[in-house]
């Protein structure tokens, strides 16, 4: 018997304190003559965190579900039903080969930094290799994280590490309609991730690290492997109720194994083969498929040379553009071979001693 430990959380804020956070987002003066409609707002707003009204519109859940009378959150089940409409599409034999490119870099010339990231011309890149081939790719831009309006991929808040059923798949720890941790992107990238027969990344290094538009990423799919499928099984967030799930037996689900990846990790000066490492332990860990020694690659460019010159010395290096290019042509040979079946994902007949 384990206890749910307590004492962490601050207290709620203060009606005043409230209401200094609540305003800031209405600096603009074009603000200023809607005084009196944004203190009714307010007001709502309030009412909302005191009551703690996370989701505000709920369903019965319904057949199917461990609690048929639970309430459920009206966004979470759209985004479970679109997920289960997305795996029955990418398990059909007749559908078209596709490929997520997730293009990691944080930069583009919408925002601060004035111009394109090397990441998005390799993406495109590859893009045109596999439409070449017949595939679909679904180019994922994180950098959009950076400039588009109200945009958000919100942190992990790690319901996992207090036990995996209370982690949830499709997340249900968004939005939150009560603290106002809303327009979460996640639901659309889920579905994303599931139509693909495969995934690869294209990112910079940022400080050895990856860029943290992808780590957001990254930590929010945790619920892709081992996630519980059905939130009325631990009542919501119910910690105790998913740790005696937990105590009984969980099963671990990868929703997202048998996928092909690749990776290209790319940077100036250090840390692309600790980060190509890593991620390509991650996707492994999920239960992707490594697509073999020309699907991975870490590159240098420019090292230590200027960053202004950085696009001009990607121009002159033709090989990182056909080592590029030979990144989606390796994905591309490794989708057709796991789905005519001649690729066996080896996890799946085995069992795990040590599932986590």
């Amino acid at each position: 018997m384990t206890t749910v430990r307590k004492g962490q959380a601050p207290a709620k804020l203060g009606r005043n304190e409230f209401h200094l956070r609540f305003r800031k987002a209405f600096q603009d003066p074009g603000y200023e003559t809607l005084d009196r409609e944004l203190a009714a707002i307010e007001d709502v707003a309030w009412d909302a965190y005191q009551d703690g009204r996370k989701a505000p519109h709920t369903v019965k859940a319904g057949p199917g579900f461990a609690d048929p009378g639970y309430d459920l959150s009206v966004e979470w089940k759209e985004a479970r039903d679109r997920l289960l409409g997305a795996e029955r599409h990418q398990k059909d034999p007749d559908s078209r080969n596709r490929i997520l490119l997730i293009n990691a870099s944080a930069r583009n010339d919408g925002t601060c930094p004035g111009e394109i990231s090397k990441s998005w011309r390799m993406t495109q890149m590859a893009k045109d290799v596999l439409m070449e081939q017949g595939f679909e790719a679904d180019v994922l831009d994180l950098s959009l994280l950076n400039s588009d309006y109200d945009r958000h991929i919100h942190p992990c808040k790690g319901c996992v590490s207090t036990a995996m059923p209370l982690c949830h798949w499709p997340c249900s720890c968004y939005p939150n309609h009560a603290e106002r941790q809303v327009n979460d992107w996640m639901n659309e990238i889920y579905e994303r991730w599931v139509l693909a027969h495969g995934v690869i990344i294209i990112t910079p290094v940022y400080w050895y690290q990856t860029p943290a538009v992808l780590k957001l990423m990254i930590d929010r799919l945790v619920c892709a492997d081992g996630g519980n499928p059905d939130p009325t099984s631990t009542h919501g967030k119910d910690a105790e109720a998913a740790k005696q799930i937990e105590r009984d037996g969980w099963d671990y689900p990868k929703h997202l194994a048998g996928r092909a990846f690749g990776l290209l990790v790319h940077g100036d000066v250090a840390g692309i083969e600790g980060t190509r490492r890593s991620l390509s332990d991650w996707l492994e860990w999920m239960g992707l498929i490594n697509s073999g020694s020309f699907g991975q690659l870490d590159r240098y460019i420019g090292y230590y040379e200027s960053y202004a010159d950085s696009h001009e010395t990607f121009d002159k290096d033709t090989a990182v553009q056909e080592e590029t290019r030979n990144v989606a042509r390796a994905v591309a040979t490794a989708v057709r071979e796991v789905r005519a079946g001649r690729v066996a994902v080896v996890s799946q007949p085995l069992k795990d001693p040590r599932p986590k």
